[in-house]
């Protein structure tokens, strides 16, 4: 699984490829799959995210989840502290950065 993150230019916020726009969600991440290097090269031209990268995926029930801990780390915030994470929507989400 490939997915798409970078950061929205107006917020700083962490986003991710929906497969139509962006968002600050981790769970509406979809695979890029062989279109990432398209729909990267498409998006940096249109200047909505800066920075856009593609990472290494794995899908937990159902749930997209960033295969590096820097980029789990960046989906759900620090791993030290769980009042300081992000509050995905799945419940069970903090379990999984780790």
């Amino acid at each position: 699984m490939k997915l798409l993150t970078g950061n929205d230019l107006k917020s700083g916020l962490v986003t991710w490829w929906t497969g139509e726009d962006w968002s600050i969600n981790i769970e509406d991440a979809v695979d890029v799959g062989e279109q990432g290097e398209a729909i990267l090269t498409a998006e940096e031209a249109a200047r909505r995210v800066n920075s856009p990268y593609i990472i290494d995926g794995d899908e937990i029930s159902g749930t997209p989840r960033p295969a590096h801990i820097k980029d789990r780390v960046r989906a759900l915030g620090p791993t030290v502290r769980s009042d300081l994470t992000l509050k995905p929507n799945d419940a069970s989400a903090i379990d999984k950065v780790v």
